[in-house]
């Protein structure tokens, strides 16, 4: 487990880099009448993943997580399992945002990891589910102006964005 977090550290922060990089391509600053450039939601959320991968970085050389703690070299098999649900749960996720959109996928996804595979309990599991798709919608469709995926449910949101516009 120890080096697996390391290299994840490693993998990661040199994919932010690539991410920021190439954002960079597109306006990231804010545009007169437009709002914030093509590449500013991009390259500030990989600048905020390098964070995260420098602090895993240096959480694994100070020894602070019981992984970085770990005798195993790379993953005993209930990591191996635990990875392999997380990568066939966001799979399923990316799948299903053809079919019901960002809007059904989101919940579905957060239903899962939180209750299934987190333990929480149906209550918090149901807010996430429930106010997550909502600030998203918010955030992305009303202030930002930028249209998710909203796959058979699209002639839902018809009246929303009747009421907004």
């Amino acid at each position: 487990m120890r080096m697996a977090e390391l290299a994840m550290g490693v993998v990661m922060g040199v994919f932010s880099l690539y991410l920021m990089w190439k954002s960079a391509e597109l306006p990231i600053g804010w545009i007169t009448g437009e709002g914030p450039g093509g590449g500013a939601w991009p390259f500030w959320l990989a600048t905020g993943m390098l964070l995260c991968c420098i602090a895993i970085v240096i959480r694994w050389a100070r020894r602070m997580t019981p992984q970085s703690r770990s005798e195993e070299v790379y993953m005993d098999s209930r990591a191996f399992k635990l990875f392999l649900l997380n990568a066939g749960a966001l799979a399923a996720m990316i799948g299903l945002f053809h079919i019901v959109g960002a809007y059904g996928a989101i919940p579905a996804f957060l239903i899962f990891y939180l209750r299934f595979l987190g333990g929480h309990s149906w209550r918090l599991t149901g807010t996430f589910a429930a106010v997550t798709p909502v600030v998203t919608f918010l955030f992305f469709e009303i202030a930002l102006q930028k249209t998710l995926p909203k796959g058979f449910t699209d002639p839902w949101f018809e009246p929303i964005f009747a009421f907004f516009y």
